[in-house]
């Protein structure tokens, strides 16, 4: 509390980001686990061998989460080609346009779910040095009134030290969180993606098989 008026900006602002990244740490721990539930969800409706059109009608039009976003993305581009006079289903074209719809919508659903983490990455590395230049402050202070009181007592060294020394484990109290948790996450995000890229892939086939079999 008795700190120098920049001390205490720094420790302020790196108090905020450490709050920021702790609300971060939760949005995305809740989140990878609600989209992996819901995925599985999906996926158990999925191969139960139900009708593609009925699981397109009650989940895939409006869709509220990823997995169910690509399946309705690649059916419903499927079903608009098919209502095309005259088109020939087995076609690359169509096929093509199906690939397409899942790979925008599978990079449209992990960009929404990566939002933030970019936050992450920045706290990470800059957290400490946004630290340091308050232990660098801290000590020029203390400095400072060794200069003006001409005395190095432990009680005119110490509260320009411990300010200093605050405001580094505040930095790394701030950064240390925020990094583990980029790594973790992208980690987590990423084996997500690739769920999803897999389920494309199979849905598509699937399409693709289907398609054939109407020619």
């Amino acid at each position: 509390m008795h700190a120098s008026i920049v001390v205490q900006l720094v420790i302020l602002g790196l108090v905020f980001c450490s709050a920021f990244v702790w609300a971060v740490i939760i949005e995305k721990y809740m989140s990878v686990r609600r989209v992996n539930r819901e995925a599985d969800a999906f996926e158990e409706r999925f191969w139960s061998g139900g009708s593609l059109d009925d699981i397109y009608e009650a989940e895939g039009a409006k869709p509220s989460n990823p997995m169910a976003a690509v399946f309705g993305a690649a059916m419903g581009e499927w079903r608009r080609s098919a209502r095309i006079n005259g088109a020939d289903m087995s076609r690359g074209g169509v096929r093509e346009r199906v690939d397409r719809a899942i790979t925008i919508t599978v990079t449209r659903e992990m960009d929404r779910l990566g939002k933030r983490l970019i936050a992450l990455a920045t706290i990470g590395p800059v957290a400490p040095f946004i630290g340091l230049f308050g232990t660098v402050w801290g000590i020029m202070h203390a400095f400072g009134s060794i200069a003006a009181q001409h005395n190095t007592n432990l009680a005119v060294v110490a509260p320009g030290i411990s300010e200093a020394l605050f405001a580094t484990a505040i930095g790394l109290l701030t950064a240390i969180p925020a990094y583990v948790a980029y790594n973790v996450t992208s980690g987590a995000l990423d084996l997500f993606a690739e769920r999803l890229s897999s389920f494309g892939i199979e849905f598509a086939a699937i399409l693709s098989r289907q398609s054939e079999e109407r020619s």
